[in-house]
């Protein structure tokens, strides 16, 4: 198993020092710098060249949105490396943001499972490898808001269809979601057909319809996503 290089950016001490702990209990994880702000980061990176940037969504030098700026300027100056955005936010609005412009090597972990080492080795693993990784709990919260909508396409899904959807929007491929359903990887494949088909999700190859169009459709903001048409 190869080794995965990591940069922790954390302002809080603690948390910063309990992250690089957790991290060091896995083998083929290794912290190679811990920081506190975006600037410095931005310096550990270049410094360091990491595998995976492990950022908070908050810190200096404004405590705002710090964790998501650097996801995207990372992707536009380095764009093959994995970046994990801790937040305790469950608010779609910061996942969705993070995903504006691509779901390939993003992650977004809330901060209270973040003791949950293997659902963290897990985001840190997904998006070195070029997937993405978002917390279930966000997508539970996608969902219950999308269902409160009177006439939500999700009357259309069956409840294993939604069971589906919901790992599909996490990342999960089809032999995760039929090894945590305990169906076919076969079964996986009709299932997320079907999905697609009743959410009226085009097909296209600009649009990752796995994560992205599933989540903002989800948000309600499938109208605006190229190759996705809302059948509301």
């Amino acid at each position: 198993m190869s080794e995965i290089r990591i940069v922790v950016a954390e302002d809080n001490l603690l948390v910063r020092e309990g992250l690089i702990a957790l991290l060091d209990t896995v083998p083929d994880l290794t912290v190679v710098a811990a920081c506190g702000s975006l600037p410095e980061l931005f310096e550990s990176v270049e410094r360091h060249d990491p595998d995976v940037v492990l950022t908070d969504i908050r810190m200096p030098p404004e405590h705002h949105d710090e964790g998501i700026r650097a996801a995207a300027e990372l992707r536009r100056t380095r764009p093959g490396l994995g970046v994990v955005v801790l937040s305790q936010f469950v608010d779609p609005a910061y996942a969705l943001a993070l995903l504006d412009a691509g779901t390939g090597r993003r992650g977004y972990v809330l901060k209270d499972r973040i003791d949950e080492i293997d659902r963290l080795a897990d985001a840190v693993r997904s998006v070195h490898s070029g997937g993405s990784f978002v917390d279930d709990a966000v997508v539970d919260a996608l969902v219950r808001s999308r269902t409160r909508m009177v006439d939500s396409p999700l009357d259309l899904l069956s409840e294993r269809e939604r069971d589906v959807l919901a790992e599909m929007a996490t990342g999960a491929t089809n032999a995760i979601i039929a090894d945590r359903l305990h169906v076919s990887q076969h079964a996986v494949e009709k299932h997320s057909n079907s999905i697609f088909s009743k959410l009226g999700l085009a097909e296209d190859r600009e649009v990752n319809r796995r994560v992205k169009a599933v989540l903002l459709f989800l948000a309600g903001d499938a109208a605006e996503v190229p190759g996705v048409r809302s059948s509301r």
